[in-house]
């Protein structure tokens, strides 16, 4: 049998922190995303389509890279044996090129709930600014 690499329930506690996700963001990140996702959106690849949106830096980040952010602060946090059961956030402010991007996660509740062990977290994408850019929630099953 392998050791599982999820967290152990009974061991977290509200208000512990996950491990941060931390990325760097510009155009070879956005194109990379948008190539996987077939998604060459022109305010997001183009600096004077950017401007025209009404964002005087130009080109801006896609709101989507930064809920998969999350996505993999989470997966990360919860391993192998983890699920996500649910992930909501808000785009609230841009992203610049060459923003750095954390990824941050808070417990904010815990329970079981027919068989499944629930973590109940408040995440956020919070840019090198301090300024929170994708607040959400999430609930993430882990193995009792």
């Amino acid at each position: 049998m392998t050791e599982s690499n999820s967290p152990v329930f009974e061991s977290i506690n509200i208000g512990d922190r996950l491990p941060e996700f931390v990325r760097t963001t510009g155009f070879a990140e956005w194109n990379r995303y948008a190539a996987v996702n077939d998604e060459f959106i022109p305010i997001h690849m183009d600096d004077e389509a950017g401007r025209a949106a009404g964002n005087e830096k130009g080109a801006f980040g896609m709101g989507n890279l930064r809920l998969a952010y999350l996505v993999n602060m989470l997966r990360q946090w919860i391993g192998d044996d983890g699920e996500i059961r649910s992930l909501n956030a808000k785009y609230r402010s841009m992203n610049q090129k060459g923003d750095e991007l954390r990824a941050v996660g808070e417990v904010m509740g815990k329970e079981i709930v027919d068989g499944l062990a629930l973590v109940h977290l408040k995440v956020d994408v919070i840019d090198q600014n301090g300024t929170s850019t994708t607040p959400g929630e999430a609930t993430v099953a882990l193995a009792i």
